[in-house]
């Protein structure tokens, strides 16, 4: 093989094709996003009440046993990735939504408190955890120049299984009772999307004789023919890289922040004058808003480096605290909705497009296993800051005080992670 045919260049041919296949990931994607939500908290909210006047179990109780069955799922979540590289997302997916099936089915038959810690802790793990790992880490095997707006697209199974997961709960519960509604979705995830996930889930475009974006590099790996030349790390490599602990930094930030905030917010709310139902717009501002940005920064994300686009999601929560601190009004609380919407809407693009632009896609479930269970502990932790300053000083000032200087910290991170090539500090020239 001559030089010319190996020599690495920017140059791309466009291959003819009328519908590439990689949008039909998109869509799986987004479906195995909306499924994962019986195992999100947003989803298991609307039970809890009916475990309390079921059972008699206090609120505590069932808190205690969410939080516990949370952080143990979260520390196996980089295990889970491992699982993902190894056997490919068609063959993993399928068996999480039908294992996940049956983690609903157990939660439909819980008797006692050691059957609702089991339960916890496997719709955390098979759904929160594993179905959102395989929505989060396939659809950047795809696309590479296109990665934010597609990923802006499968955020769009979250923001519908935010709005309609909710509701739908209630009405099960109310018509059906709670253990028909845990039985209805142990259904679906089994004649819906299990087949979904085994008939149309390819791991990669490679794999189909396609390559990411539907254009075909005119450079090719000397030793793999047929091959582009991609840089990827492996998840030990990962973990030895600054510049990858300065982007989890951030991440872990908002994760325990923001859990914290959201679920003390009905008190800080409470503190400041306003209602709960006030407190309850906040939420509904904020997925409202992030809908919008949500598309933006996928359009953004393809034409930003993306430490700037996470340093401004940290900069917006940075302005969203300093106006909380200064809420005393239903218009300054809106404003508060808004700005976290913003933040939650570049976040939520992020996810999918910053790990592989940095450290390659062939061990990306594995990287994404790690940074997911580093974000679940900080969430699983984030909530016991703001109670213990309430406790000890009577409000939550001094704890948002403190969540501001880590807020500032996050965004000096963001801006230090320059990307980095293997056995090199030196960033590469491909700033925007």
């Amino acid at each position: 093989m001559d030089a010319d045919t190996v020599t690495r260049t920017k140059k791309e041919l466009p291959i003819k094709s009328t519908v590439f296949y990689g949008w039909v990931i998109v869509a799986v994607s987004a479906m195995t996003m909306f499924f994962s939500g019986p195992g999100q908290t947003i989803s298991v909210s609307v039970f809890v009440d009916s475990y309390i006047g079921e059972f008699g179990w206090s609120r505590t109780v069932v808190s205690s046993m969410y939080s516990m069955g949370t952080l143990i799922a979260g520390l196996l979540m980089g295990l889970v990735g491992g699982v993902f590289d190894r056997l490919g997302h068609r063959r993993t997916t399928t068996a999480v939504a039908v294992l996940f099936g049956v983690a609903c089915l157990w939660m439909s038959r819980v008797e006692s408190v050691a059957m609702l810690f089991a339960g916890f802790f496997l719709i955390r793990l098979l759904g929160q955890g594993s179905m959102g790992l395989s929505s989060s880490t396939l659809v950047p095997q795809w696309f590479v120049s296109k990665r934010g707006k597609a990923v802006s697209l499968v955020a769009l199974g979250g923001i519908l299984m935010s709005a309609l997961l909710p509701p739908l709960n209630t009405w099960l519960i109310k018509a059906y009772g709670w253990r028909a509604g845990w039985s209805v979705w142990a259904v679906l995830l089994w004649v819906v999307m299990a087949p979904v996930a085994f008939l149309l889930i390819r791991d990669r475009p490679e794999e189909v004789g396609l390559w990411p974006d539907n254009v075909k590099p005119v450079y090719y790996d000397p030793v793999v023919e047929d091959e582009p030349v991609e840089e990827s790390w492996t998840v030990r490599e990962v973990l030895g890289n600054r510049s990858f602990w300065l982007l989890l930094f951030p991440m872990i930030v908002v994760s325990a922040v923001g859990t914290g905030l959201m679920f003390h917010q009905v008190s800080i709310m409470g503190e400041r004058g306003l209602s709960p139902e006030i407190a309850a717009l906040v939420f509904s501002v904020s997925a409202a808003v992030r809908l919008p940005v949500g598309f933006l920064a996928g359009w953004a994300a393809d034409k930003v480096q993306a430490r700037y686009l996470l340093a401004f999601s940290m900069a917006t929560y940075l302005a969203a605290m300093i106006v909380l601190l200064m809420t005393n009004s239903t218009p300054l609380a809106m404003a508060y909705g808004v700005l976290r919407g913003v933040m939650l809407g570049v976040l939520s693009i992020l996810g999918g497009v910053l790990w592989p632009t940095y450290f390659g896609r062939r061990h990306l479930s594995g990287i994404r296993g790690v940074t997911m269970m580093a974000g679940v502990i900080g969430s699983a932790l984030g909530p016991l800051p703001f109670g213990f300053a309430y406790d000890h000083f009577g409000g939550y000032r001094e704890v948002i005080i403190a969540s501001i200087f880590l807020q500032l910290l996050a965004i000096l991170a963001a801006l230090l992670a320059k990307p980095t090539r293997k056995n090199s500090q030196a960033e590469p020239n491909t700033d925007a």
